[in-house]
């Protein structure tokens, strides 16, 4: 039975929704914001549903609560500005009162629904497509194992989130996934962040800095862009990962560490080593399971399955309301390659649903650059027709016996590189055609 808290000030307000809730069979208790934020946490609770005209402080009591459990906030003032604090903030859903009691328990139920019984994906990841599907597989039979991981694939494309499915689904889930970012790190703060360091407020080398590595320690170290570590720090971080030891430099002193390493990265780690700018002996340790995360634009329809999640997700979260995407939004977004992966998608979505008028969500809202006249170019094409792999096979078989492949690859607003990678996904031969000619023997 799911178990919910109800936190808020009104105890009249309290007694009288949690009444409601238990006739839904749900286990619900209650507790005054001021002990719930004193306490160490709703550790029984399933969901915590917030009531913000009885919150002193919306913004803190959702970061408070949403550490715990996944946090719900009701608005009776309608107030966007809580609407937008509240999922800064990190609150998993928003309903404005008054509401069906219905709608709220949907809302619980769906954000205390298992992992696995989640159709999508592990962590609510969205995708059906086949190297989507293929991922999910490799990270369900991977994860409860304490092998290392290298996460691959272009910037932008959601390592970060594979990283939290892997530790949620192991054994370590009840202990932290601490992230460090090799990228951002400044080359002189990088080893001290990872290794620890003495405490520069006491001036003594007897009271040091716990590094990463020790905060990990039961839990997971995850290692985002490992391929931006500097040359002397993955020559130490190789060495405690085969000793399972952190020696501080200054006392000597030694602290055994039990972590799970999880590295990603956008680069070709296997040039670097030929490049002497990555160890080989530090690769083979973090890459004894590879995942590679497909682009975006190999994605398929599972690019409007992203969108409409985002769509819902910023019109709560920006207070808008927006009537969904016409067919041409949908059509730029199946054509569209995508550089940014599924960041760039999040933000065109944001830039949209910014300004919308209420309306549907064209393609000129997006802004992503797609020609009316890539999507127009087969005269033929059915008006409803929303499958952009239909339209692609479509117009490069009509056309590629008049057209060579710059100009199909122009025609459909794509790059050549593009364009080759479809033809071989959608098992489309290349056919020698006229303009073209047949190649010509100079030996």
């Amino acid at each position: 039975m799911t178990a919910v808290l109800l936190v808020g000030t009104n105890q009249s307000r309290l007694t009288e929704l949690q009444s409601s809730l238990q006739a839904k069979g749900l286990r619900v208790s209650t507790s005054e914001v001021s002990h719930a934020l004193s306490s160490t946490g709703p550790s029984a609770a399933d969901c915590v549903v917030c009531i913000s005209e009885d919150l002193p402080d919306v913004h803190n009591a959702v970061l408070a609560m949403s550490s715990y459990a996944p946090c719900i906030l009701i608005d009776h003032l309608n107030d966007a500005r809580h609407a937008v604090a509240a999922m800064k903030a990190g609150a998993a859903d928003y309903l404005i009162a008054p509401f069906a009691i219905e709608e709220l328990v949907d809302a619980i139920q769906s954000r205390c629904a298992p992992a696995d019984e989640n159709p999508s994906g592990p962590l609510n990841m969205v995708g059906s497509s086949q190297p989507m599907a293929e991922l999910f597989e490799l990270i369900r039979k991977v994860a409860p194992t304490e092998s290392a991981v290298l996460i691959d694939g272009e910037s932008g494309t959601g390592k970060d989130l594979v990283a939290r499915a892997l530790h949620s689904a192991s054994g370590r889930n009840h202990a932290p996934l601490i992230t460090l970012n090799c990228a951002t790190t400044p080359d002189q703060l990088i080893e001290s962040e990872l290794f620890g360091y003495p405490d520069a407020k006491n001036g003594s080398a007897n009271s040091p800095r716990r590094g990463l590595l020790q905060a990990a320690h039961g839990g997971t170290l995850f290692l985002d862009e490992i391929g931006e570590l500097p040359a002397h720090v993955q020559a130490r971080l190789q060495q405690v990962l085969e000793a399972g030891i952190v020696q501080e430099l200054e006392t000597g002193a030694e602290h055994h560490v039990d972590v799970r390493l999880i590295s990603s990265t956008h680069r070709n780690l296997k040039q670097l080593i030929s490049n002497n700018l990555f160890r080989d002996d530090l690769f083979y340790r973090i890459n004894v399971v590879n995942l590679s995360i497909p682009p975006l634009r190999e994605r398929g329809q599972d690019i409007l399955r992203i969108a409409e999640l985002f769509l819902e997700q910023t019109t709560r979260k920006l207070a808008r309301s927006c009537a969904g995407f016409s067919s041409s939004a949908q059509q730029a977004m199946l054509i569209y390659d995508w550089p940014g992966n599924v960041r760039e998608l999040e933000n065109a979505i944001e830039r949209a649903v910014i300004l919308c008028s209420e309306g549907e969500i064209n393609e000129d809202l997006l802004a992503i650059g797609v020609n009316a006249s890539t999507m127009d170019a087969s005269p033929g094409k059915p008006a409803d027709q929303t499958s952009l792999e239909n339209y692609f096979v479509s117009f490069v078989t009509s056309h590629e016996d008049q057209l060579t492949e710059t100009e199909l690859a122009q025609k459909l607003g794509i790059s050549r590189k593009s364009l080759w990678e479809r033809r071989q996904r959608l098992n489309i031969p290349r056919k020698r055609t006229k303009k073209r000619g047949p190649r010509r023997d100079n030996s």
